[in-house]
């Protein structure tokens, strides 16, 4: 598979190889990885007390025998309005999934090796916009012809993150933040020669 290399006006100029290290993958990696991410990102924050969290409900409501009714001993019981909930969610749990370095690692390759084969891997030589403006931000887009993309830059710059933040379809990361999960969320991939370089090299 192959990488598709733009050149400053960011049209298609050649093309370049992929390691063959980067095929024959078992997406299984992929979905082990992408699983393990979205359940790193889990907010939390489902709690709800148990009947020994919820306050009151020391005394027996009513004597054991001779009311007639049946008989309760706490008005904390999961039984009554206002009571207790059986088995309730706590916000203390660890939902985090172990991923060792390699599999993450593979799991990218995987991903990148995906977009090459449908031809949405793109490399170029330097992606920024010096003026700042969404306008010329949105051209560079608009040249792409892409749905949504994502773009790769070794180091983002101030001017390029301004140009780009208000673009819905673009997503604009450092090198260093590129990982399976947005490899994969996104149809395209536009990735700066330095970045793609090191991801090759390490392959």
């Amino acid at each position: 598979m192959s990488a598709i290399v733009l050149n400053n006006k960011f049209e298609k100029d050649s093309e370049l190889a992929l390691p063959e290290s980067f095929s024959g993958i078992n997406p299984h990696n992929l979905y082990l990885y992408v699983k393990s991410y979205q359940a790193g990102i889990r907010a939390n924050t489902a709690s709800t007390k148990t009947r020994a969290e919820v306050s009151g409900g020391g005394k027996k409501p009513w004597a054991q025998k001779g009311r007639g009714g049946a008989r309760a001993g706490s008005t904390r019981s999961p039984v009554w309005v206002g009571g207790g909930t059986v088995f309730a969610p706590s916000n203390n749990r660890n939902y985090n999934q172990k991923i060792n370095k390699k599999q993450k690692k593979v799991a990218l390759n995987c991903a990148l090796n995906g977009l090459a084969e449908q031809g949405k891997l793109f490399v170029v030589d330097s992606i920024s916009v010096e003026s700042g403006k969404t306008k010329d931000a949105q051209a560079i887009f608009n040249k792409l012809g892409q749905r949504d993309v994502l773009i790769v830059k070794e180091l983002i710059d101030d001017k390029t993150f301004l140009a780009f933040r208000n673009i819905d379809k673009s997503y604009l990361i450092e090198g260093n933040e590129l990982n399976a999960y947005l490899a994969a969320t996104f149809r395209s991939v536009v990735i700066e020669k330095a970045v793609f370089d090191k991801l090759v090299e390490g392959a």
